[in-house]
């Protein structure tokens, strides 16, 4: 059966992108949001989240009336699950967005069509989503019921692609492909073909749910060990940025770059997939994950010191005005989920009682866990620079190493582009 319309449930930073590059291969895309607005600004050919490239590929998608958006699910041959899976109680993995999407997508099933998902699941997730399918339409088979001979075939697909260069590397780099048979792994390998120029690799669901979570559980302890040694530089009076720049010079050394902590959707949260699943044996990835988590304390750590030299020299807590430079959880995008840097911004409002100056260049108001902090106010890097006492580098975005450190400001500059 051949794929001509396929369905994307959920257009967020993975599900929009993802629809327009089927649009631009020439399949027609049904586009599926509980988001009213973002389902309203996507018929209207433009985009309700920023990401490179994306807003020309969506117009032109919608204009050649390939890709429409609604808040139901339509019949189609397939259909692509990418919904989030956030945290529940101590790290636990949120089902729930997948579940409703199973349930909601599951009346306009037919035999012959091909579900894939895509959001960032716990081992088994493609199994669970299957067995909530076969309940809701016991008409049906499904893969663990009959294989290789089921009316509807499941698989499972994560994105690997990097805030900023979606567009790009959706179509470039190499998709794994897990299905729960042989024949569901072809078909999606089949489908995605239409528009990856890298290669689909095959495997089986519960290796290709592991292979996502393992890759940002590698980034995840790489990054530990960097934030780690840079929490251990500090003590002893070492510039980490220096100290890492000389170790990498070793032909088998490849320390990343520390920061104030780890954010996204994925590197901030895969690894606790794992941690949940296997408790007693993910001992190495749970202290990575701890290590990560702790460094906006650190960070904190750093500027209460920086008050205190302030206070020191005669200013009052309610006269100083701290400087907060960057907003995102990494350079050059507008993306905010499980930002440290936000988190950091948050819990600088609540604390101090004088001027936050939030300089972030890539939005253009406030996002709604700060409006309410009376005294937090997003403003440009030149009047942040002239009025703060004291300045918090937290992204290294482009404009900010475009400029000169301020050096007139007490800084604390967590990813060392002024040090």
């Amino acid at each position: 059966m051949q794929f001509e319309t396929v369905s994307v449930i959920g257009l967020g930073y993975i599900g929009l992108p993802t629809a327009a590059a089927f649009c631009a291969a020439g399949k027609r895309v049904i586009g599926v949001d509980v988001n009213a607005r973002a389902v309203e600004t996507i018929n209207r050919g433009e985009i309700h989240i920023f990401e490179p490239e994306l807003d020309v590929a969506v117009y032109a998608a919608v204009n050649k009336g390939l890709l429409r958006a609604t808040d139901t699910p339509q019949p189609a041959d397939a259909f692509l699950i990418a919904v989030p899976t956030p945290f529940k109680g101590d790290h636990q993995p949120d089902l729930s967005y997948i579940e409703a999407a199973a349930k909601a997508l599951a009346p306009v099933l037919a035999k012959g069509n091909l579900i894939v998902l895509e959001s960032t699941s716990p081992v088994g997730a493609t199994e669970q989503l299957a067995a909530w399918l076969a309940a809701a339409r016991p008409d049906l088979s499904f893969p663990q019921q009959t294989g290789v001979e089921a009316d509807v075939n499941v698989a499972y697909c994560p994105e690997r692609v990097l805030p900023g260069h979606v567009m790009r590397e959706l179509i470039e780099n190499d998709r794994i492909i897990g299905g729960m048979t042989p024949r569901c792994a072809e078909r999606a390998c089949e489908l995605y073909r239409a528009f990856v120029r890298g290669e689909c690799i095959v495997t089986d669901a519960r290796t290709a749910e592991m292979c996502k979570l393992t890759e940002n559980a590698f980034r995840d302890v790489n990054i530990a060990f960097a934030n780690e040694l840079s929490i251990i530089s500090d003590k002893f009076g070492i510039n980490v940025w220096e100290l890492v720049r000389l170790a990498n010079r070793h032909p088998r050394v490849n320390i990343l770059q520390p920061g104030p902590g780890v954010g996204g959707h994925c590197i901030a949260v895969d690894p606790w997939f794992i941690v949940d699943s296997a408790p007693e044996e993910a001992r190495l990835i749970r202290t990575a994950r701890e290590v990560n988590n702790s460094k906006p304390h650190w960070v904190m750590d750093k500027v209460d010191a920086a008050i205190a030299e302030a206070k020191a020299a005669g200013k009052e807590d309610k006269h100083l005005t701290i400087a907060v430079f960057g907003l995102s959880f990494k350079p050059d995008i507008d993306d905010l989920r499980e930002s440290p840097a936000l988190d950091i911004a948050i819990e600088l409002a609540a604390r101090h009682p004088g001027k936050v100056l939030a300089v972030e260049p890539h939005i253009d108001a406030l996002p709604d866990k700060l409006k309410s902090s009376p005294n937090v106010i997003l403003v440009d890097f030149p009047t942040a620079s002239a009025q703060a006492d004291i300045g918090l580098l937290l992204v290294d975005h482009k404009p900010f190493k475009e400029q000169a450190a301020p050096t007139h400001l007490r800084l604390v500059d967590t990813k060392g582009i002024w040090t």
